[in-house]
């Protein structure tokens, strides 16, 4: 659905990183919750969506669009203003930002629906 409204080309490139990614964000160590909040949740999809290219092309817009999904569907909406998005997907990946690290700039591009 991104490309088609973005443009670029179709295709999985990983399938295993893509059906990883339905249990990357539940991960438990030692009966804890790894990533216990929404904002670390929605981390891990980026995270994983950006440094693992799981599609062909658009990994970047799919990424950060399914974060935002997610987050929406947990209650809360973007603040982002334009191109600050697809400013910060850069910064993921140029910087390698950890979970955390994209957990904070989330919460500080939300508010409470």
């Amino acid at each position: 659905m991104t490309i088609d409204e973005t443009s670029g080309s179709h295709g999985v490139r990983d399938n295993h990183a893509i059906f990883s990614l339905e249990n990357s964000p539940k991960q438990k160590v030692f009966s804890q919750e790894l990533y216990p909040t929404a904002f670390l949740k929605a981390a891990v999809y980026i995270r994983e969506i950006l440094m693992n290219h799981p599609f062909v092309d658009g990994n970047k817009r799919t990424g950060m669009t399914c974060a935002f999904v997610f987050l929406e569907n947990n209650g809360f909406v973007s603040t982002a203003h334009e191109g600050e998005i697809e400013k910060f997907a850069l910064r993921v990946i140029g910087d390698k930002l950890d979970p955390r690290a994209i957990a904070s700039w989330l919460q500080k591009h939300v508010k409470k629906i």
